[in-house]
């Protein structure tokens, strides 16, 4: 097998394409041959040393996969040999082949196609961890999401309309709004030349979102806080942007408003059933035609430093994916 060894992680460049011993599975394992794996922004935290989880090196990064199961570990009895999967292990799918627990891998319907599995678990589960469970959107709200062009931002769209909410989409460009109101939002915000507090003030009527969903954090997360409903949630879902936001806790009592952490992978953890409840309900929206992963571009596996200097450069628009 082939795989990109992260042996010191001081960031991209250090990755190194390496032949290395194909694995064996151990109990509760599985092998498999990796189709397609997406990019996802922790990819680019854990090979610069950054990200809380601080794999023992050398590793292969690589977090989110879709492949064919080639051998299966003892005790294994829900998978088998030829079965299609896909994968969030956290490491090991910027690669050929990997081992991951087995209790990781979702079995694939038929005809799910690799390069949308590969896309899929990390933002769809993400956003509806944040918009069904903790924020508790209900039909007939708004919802504000930032970085809405991205992949956990055009999952939220998809979900918040699959739930009936009203959906302001924000990015950056004009191209990344007009992708977003193709993929179901109501009104779009260029906040590169629009003033974000009063665009949506116009379009709420002054009453502001209901939610807000904020993957990005920097810069705009006062004043799109400053902007939301009473009894708003915002819901915090990461800093793409890098810095992290400090909000004057009075903004929250002044309009009862609730910030809400959303950490899904530990929540995948502590409410397993829940967390697998909630993905046969995303596979069947997926087949419903209710949610449809936004592919940027896939790129061939060899190509992977290329594809984490376009995500560097904010120019993505959904997931990029690398095939092999």
């Amino acid at each position: 097998m082939h795989a990109w060894l992260c042996e010191n992680p001081v960031g991209v460049d250090a990755l190194t394409w390496k032949e290395l011993p194909t694995p064996s599975p151990k109990p509760g394992e599985v092998l498999i041959e990796i189709k397609a794996a997406s990019l996802n922004f922790p990819d680019l935290l854990i090979v610069q040393n950054k990200y809380q989880m601080k794999p023992p090196l050398p590793f292969v990064p690589g977090s989110e996969y879709a492949g064919v199961v080639q051998a299966v570990g003892d005790g294994v009895t829900h998978l088998k040999v030829g079965q299609h999967v896909a994968c969030l292990s956290g490491t090991g799918g910027f690669g050929t082949h990997t081992v991951a627990p087995a209790a990781l891998c979702l079995p694939l319907p038929d005809g799910f196609p690799f390069v949308d599995a590969a896309a899929f678990i990390m933002i769809y589960a993400t956003s509806h961890h944040a918009l069904v469970d903790r924020a508790q959107l209900k039909a007939g709200e708004t919802v504000l999401v930032l970085g809405a062009a991205g992949g956990v931002g055009t999952a939220a769209i998809q979900i918040a309309k699959a739930c009936g909410a009203k959906v302001i989409a924000a990015a950056s460009t004009d191209e990344k709004c007009a992708l977003c109101q193709s993929i179901g939002a109501d009104a779009t915000i260029n906040y590169s030349r629009e003033n974000l507090r009063e665009a949506v003030k116009t379009l709420t009527d002054g009453k502001g979102p209901d939610v807000i969903y904020d993957p990005v954090g920097g810069d705009f997360a006062e004043p799109a806080f400053r902007s939301i409903a009473w009894r708003g949630r915002y819901l915090v879902v990461g800093f793409a942007a890098g810095p992290i936001p400090a909000l004057p806790f009075n903004l929250a009592l002044l309009k009862g408003a609730s910030i809400v952490g959303v950490f899904w992978g530990d929540f995948a953890k502590r409410e397993p059933k829940a967390n697998a409840a909630m993905m046969m309900e995303l596979a069947q929206w997926y087949g419903q035609g209710k949610i449809k992963p936004v592919i940027d571009s896939t790129l061939p596996m060899a190509e992977l430093k290329a594809a984490f200097a376009h995500m560097g450069s904010r120019g993505v628009k959904g997931k990029l994916v690398m095939v092999n």
